[in-house]
């Protein structure tokens, strides 16, 4: 088989699968993952196979993955399967340009430039700047470094004793805020969790007591991470009183938009990250509302100097960056050195929706999601867990059969979920309570696959009480 051959076979597998988002077939596989350990060829041969079996190998994972480009997959923060974006991963992967200096990767580096900026633009950072990283972990990392960077000038060159910095999160963030604690030389215990009002969100009266709590200790508050879309509940921290709290104490203030920067997009629903402008910096992934392929994340700095000088490592590295590029070279503002061109897909789908194709895209998933809880309130055996700010609906199936049993019957009627494999949606905790988490972010949501999917969850609840002996 020649090269022509072998692609021809696998655009054909591509345009098959992109087809399949339409069929009736399930959404994860059925074999458990012991199963699959025993069933599948994974091993690793000593003389290779060549081309041929490739194609059957890729049958195989094709087979067995889950299919996250269908309208019943509405389980994590992102979903679905956009063209133009699939066309610029083929292409940057086929091209491999890496992205650390303009010579290696000429077009793509404009390109970067061009996303970046208009990010910055988006946030109101008119004169910032970034990076594309791995995803709002790595992005959250970065903010918290400039704030270790602006608390502590020269801890990039002289080392940082992080034992008695403390950074401020919501008590419902994101768990990456742990891991940057732990990499930046924080800790864990150095991480104050506020205080968040009944809809998830950041008191900032509580992070004022805890800004002081903090301080009578001799401890020395440094970054407070402000959430703008929470990953179970899609609340929104108050930006603005937040931003006003965290600089008169001269403190850092990051915003995790990972999830919700989306909504700046939409007239109608930017207003829920109203104040973003004060912060310093700002993470937002582009793989998950925006529905490009994983992973394409950027990360933006109000400050530009202060990431360039977390990164300014490259200094020494002769043999990659020269002063005639030093004010395009993208190595100078990563902490990675090869990196692959994610901007790329990014740029494609933005050129062919436009930022009016964005906002029509955020409107129509907050329908989605009201259609939904519309369906959920209407129910006797539903109810919602939370009130919404974004398109994550956080609800239960509810009987007085099973008053107090109703966590175990969540928690089955989603295991029932995944092995019907007809839908996929994760099941959360908001307290004590668990909740199914619904999230709208896949555009082959609609509201007839949200009548089925909640006519499945009502089927799947009656049948559990059913068979509770407090029902017989």
């Amino acid at each position: 088989m020649n090269s022509s051959e072998f692609l021809d076979e696998v655009a054909t597998r591509l345009d098959d699968y992109v087809a399949s988002r339409d069929r009736n077939e399930r959404v994860n596989p059925p074999q458990s993952p012991a199963t699959l350990r025993k069933t599948l060829d994974v091993h690793l041969p000593i003389e290779g196979h060549g081309l041929n079996p490739v194609l059957d190998d890729l049958d195989t994972y094709i087979a067995n993955s889950v299919k996250t480009h269908r309208g019943e997959f509405m389980n994590p923060l992102w979903g679905g399967l956009s063209l133009p974006a699939l066309a610029g991963e083929i292409i940057a992967a086929a091209t491999n340009n890496s992205m650390y200096t303009q010579e290696l990767s000429p077009m793509g580096t404009l390109i970067e430039h061009t996303v970046l900026r208009r990010m910055c633009e988006m946030v109101g950072f008119p004169d910032g700047f970034g990076t594309f990283t791995t995803g709002g972990s790595n992005g959250n990392m970065l903010g918290m470094l400039c704030a270790r960077e602006h608390a502590v000038p020269a801890s990039t060159k002289k080392g940082f004793d992080g034992t008695n910095m403390v950074v401020f999160v919501s008590a419902e963030a994101h768990y990456s805020v742990l891991m940057a604690a732990n990499v930046i030389g924080v800790g864990h215990l150095n991480v104050v969790k506020v205080a968040c009002d009944e809809g998830g969100r950041m008191r900032p009266d509580a992070l004022i007591d805890e800004i002081q709590l903090v301080k009578s200790e001799g401890r020395t508050p440094f970054c407070v991470v402000a959430t703008a879309g929470t990953t179970v509940r899609g609340a929104y921290d108050p930006i603005r009183p937040l931003s006003e709290i965290a600089h008169s104490e001269d403190i850092w203030l990051h915003v995790d938009a990972a999830w919700g920067g989306t909504c700046m997009f939409s007239n109608k629903h930017r207003s829920l990250m109203d104040g973003v402008e004060l912060a310093d910096s700002v993470c937002w992934d582009a793989h998950k509302m925006m529905g490009v392929a994983l992973v394409c994340s950027a990360f933006l700095v109000k400050q530009p100097h202060l990431l360039r000088t977390l990164c300014d490592h490259t200094n020494v590295a002769h043999y990659l960056f020269h002063d005639d590029a030093e004010n395009i070279d993208l190595g100078r503002y990563s902490l990675q050195c090869g990196r692959r061109n994610d901007a790329l897909k990014l740029w494609l789908e933005w050129r062919s929706r436009g930022d009016a194709g964005w906002a029509s895209m955020v409107d129509r998933y907050m329908s989605l999601a009201d259609h939904l809880q519309a369906l959920v309130t209407q129910h006797e055996h539903l109810e919602m867990m939370s009130e919404r700010s974004w398109t994550n609906v956080c609800f239960r199936f509810t009987h007085p059969a099973a008053s107090h049993e109703l966590n175990e019957v969540n928690i089955e009627i989603r295991n029932r979920l995944i092995k019907e494999g007809v839908f996929m949606v994760s099941r959360s905790n908001i307290g004590d309570d668990v909740v199914v988490r619904c999230v709208i972010s896949n555009e082959g949501v609609t509201e007839s696959s949200l009548a089925r999917f909640v006519e499945t969850i009502v089927k799947h609840g009656s049948d559990v009480i059913q068979g509770l002996p407090s029902a017989v």
